[in-house]
């Protein structure tokens, strides 16, 4: 147990490190939270930063995804008679939760997008790649990061429940249902954050994406 509860502290502060508060104070001047939609994420910050900020900050975001995924999995294989797959999933559920209410920045984060992201590649790189996809072309073809992003978190529960294969952490005998409720739950933070992005597209008035040279 003392190992589960550990492993969440950990992930959780890896996941409280906010870069794009810390990038656009170093790089802008001002905390990214005060600008735009307020949002302590890549999107707001491309909007009130630039692409460069947006750029770093979404790589480092999604590298706190996939640095909590290895530790976990480094644990599991060092420490015996773990359930891995529970330390994975506690390690991944974890690192979003601390990013979306990061107790180094007063517990206002981000959406956790980029960070699940890294945490589902690292779950199953064959799953992460679907939702990525399936979220790019949605995004492309609406210029609404919101909905690919909702989308794809609804996607991957759907997908645990028929792809068994690619899993970074499988014990023999299992299947990937044993990743359908870690997966709802990390739909559930991904579409709690959007609620106010789900009010806007659901009247019609939910904002676009720009690419305009700041």
């Amino acid at each position: 147990m003392a190992t589960y509860i550990i492993m969440a502290i950990i992930s959780y502060l890896i996941g409280s490190v906010n870069f794009s508060v810390i990038l656009s104070k170093k790089m802008a001047g001002f905390d990214v939270r005060e600008k735009g939609s307020g949002n302590a994420g890549t999107t707001n910050m491309l909007r009130s930063v630039g692409k460069k900020a947006a750029i770093i900050t979404l790589i480092c975001d999604i590298l706190k995804g996939v640095i909590s995924i290895i530790i976990a999995i480094i644990a599991g294989n060092i420490i015996k008679n773990l359930d891995k797959e529970l330390l994975l999933q506690i390690a991944g559920i974890a690192v979003i939760i601390g990013h979306t209410f990061p107790i180094f920045f007063g517990f206002k984060g981000g959406k956790g997008v980029a960070t699940s992201l890294g945490v589902l590649l690292m779950s199953n790189w064959q799953i992460g790649l679907i939702c990525l996809i399936f979220a790019l072309v949605l995004m492309a073809l609406t210029r609404m990061v919101s909905l690919g992003s909702c989308t794809a978190a609804v996607l991957f529960p759907v997908l645990t429940l028929f792809i068994n294969e690619h899993y970074t952490v499988l014990t023999e005998g299992k299947s990937g249902n044993v990743y359908f409720i870690y997966s709802v739950i990390l739909a559930i933070i991904v579409l709690y954050n959007h609620r106010s992005n789900i009010k806007r597209m659901l009247e019609g008035n939910e904002n676009k994406i720009s690419f305009s040279k700041k």
